[in-house]
């Protein structure tokens, strides 16, 4: 299963990735997620791992497996035979002080067809509530 989408954000690439990256104040911009907990220290970076909490699905550790600071970062988890890859990719526009972040999620594995029947709306929804929680959020 593939799903993305994109928002463009009135602020600068460098502000989005802010908020973006202070993963354990997700829930504070988006409904999609009720907790997430770094269970690593320092900046977000290549290993980092993160539980995250969201409604009507189980907690999950996501662990970064790319990082292009303020460009790109891409984490994945895996359970039940699914592993679910999820991409955070900003882009300059053509004015410095807006940016365009594409999310996308990416299941891969024996269970990937079956499990993407019964969470395909989710995923999308929940990629949408991101999407426009972080544009709120920079904007505000």
């Amino acid at each position: 299963m593939h799903a993305e989408t994109s928002v463009d954000i009135d602020a600068a690439p460098a502000d989005v990735w802010k908020v973006l990256t202070d993963v354990e104040r997700m829930p504070t911009w988006t409904e999609s997620a009720t907790k997430a907990e770094r269970l690593s220290t320092g900046e977000l970076a290549v290993g980092a791992k993160v539980r995250i909490k969201q409604p009507r699905l189980g907690a999950m550790v996501w662990e970064v497996t790319e990082l292009e600071a303020e460009a790109s970062f891409t984490w994945t988890t895996s359970r039940g035979g699914v592993t679910t890859t999820a991409g955070h990719q900003l882009r300059a526009n053509q004015h410095v002080t807006t940016t365009t972040i594409l999310f996308s999620i990416d299941q891969r594995g024996p269970m990937s067809g079956i499990i993407g029947l019964f969470t395909a709306k989710l995923t999308a929804k929940y990629l949408a509530m991101e999407a426009e929680g972080l544009k709120r959020r920079c904007e505000s």
